[in-house]
């Protein structure tokens, strides 16, 4: 249980080191389109992101799926790119109003793309879990602690986000359009540096 407790910890600290922040780039993109009051759907599209990056997480660490790593770290910024291309498209729903979220993309898309997209990013998580489970015999127990960590580490980030999203709407002149623009505007510049880099 002590080895539970490692993994967890080294999954929350994975997701929310800024030095890995291509993935925490791609939840805030995600989210962009939401506000505090869709809090359920926004919990949801995380774990479905969870599922998708637990799958192929699992199945590189056992070996059963081997990708290039380099093309790996160029898909990551890529499917950045296009969740906040995506949400700039809704844009025009918000017309100013604050209680925005009648999105043109239905809610089942938005999942379907945190599920296919978390695929690409468990790949990348592989490469930081493989070079610590080297002396592991068992390594079901450790894959799972560091999925929940990582989950736990997401619901914080997207917790922190939705709490700044209504202290802006609350006590400024933001819309939920503007803070859609802001977040997936600066998520897609910095999507773009890491692609170019």
């Amino acid at each position: 249980m002590e080895s539970f407790g490692l993994y967890l910890q080294l999954g929350l600290e994975h997701i929310t080191d800024v030095n890995g922040y291509d993935h925490i780039l791609f939840i805030l993109a995600l989210m962009a389109s939401f506000n505090s009051s869709s809090l359920k759907q926004v919990l949801i599209l995380v774990t479905a992101f969870t599922l998708g990056h637990s799958v192929t997480l699992a199945l590189s660490t056992l070996d059963v799926v081997s990708i290039d790593a380099d093309l790996i770290e160029t898909l990551i910024p890529v499917t950045i790119l296009i969740v906040c291309i995506s949400n700039l498209f809704n844009l025009g729903q918000a017309k100013g109003s604050p209680s925005y979220m009648k999105a043109k993309r239905p809610i089942k898309r938005y999942y379907f793309e945190a599920t296919i997209f978390g695929l690409i990013h468990g790949l990348g998580f592989s490469n930081y879990l493989k070079s610590l489970l080297g002396s592991e015999e068992q390594i079901w127990e450790p894959l799972l602690a560091f999925n929940l960590g990582l989950e736990i580490g997401q619901v914080i980030i997207v917790l922190i986000c939705l709490l700044l999203n209504a202290i802006m709407l609350r006590f400024t002149m933001w819309h939920q359009r503007d803070w859609n623009l802001f977040l997936s505007g600066g998520a897609f510049v910095s999507a773009l540096i890491i692609l170019v880099n």
